[in-house]
């Protein structure tokens, strides 16, 4: 049995490997780098629908969840498009994903899901950021100096 206090730093490892994972993709797309788009091998010309608009997603998407910054929305986001890609792309193709090629963004699509629903875990920004917002509130007024009026 695995002990409760690994709950939060697993799920943070598992967001950040998704998120870097899909930010490689990204780049691969956008840039030309990593052996370029799987398709290609190249970089997606700019502005083409939907190849260069899905990297962007996965660059800029990877990029919020690797770091934890508005996790739950890039993870949605990041859900939304591989699902779009599934189903748009390699469904019609064959409904199974080991005959469309679809494998990796069945996986995406659900890893995503996961980390949208359970949040980004302990280690991340929006982690640091609500605890430094509630001290912030704790302090309140109170720990303002009174100015004598």
């Amino acid at each position: 049995m695995v002990p409760e206090q690994l709950n939060g730093p697993v799920l943070a490892l598992f967001r950040m490997v998704t998120g870097v994972l899909f930010l490689c993709h990204g780049a691969a797309s956008l840039f030309g780098v990593l052996g370029g788009n799987t398709m290609t091998g190249k970089a997606v010309p700019f502005a083409e629908w939907p190849g260069w608009w899905a990297a962007l997603i996965q660059l800029v998407c990877g990029a919020l969840v690797l770091v934890g910054l508005l996790t739950r929305p890039a993870a949605l986001l990041a859900s939304g498009s591989m699902a779009y890609a599934y189903f748009v792309v390699h469904q019609p193709e064959h409904p199974l994903p080991l005959q469309n090629g679809g494998e990796l963004a069945a996986l995406f699509s659900w890893s995503f899901l996961l980390v949208a629903v359970l949040g980004p875990g302990n280690w991340a920004l929006d982690a640091l950021l609500s605890r430094r917002r509630g001290m912030a509130t704790e302090a309140g007024p109170a720990a303002r100096p009174s100015v004598p009026a």
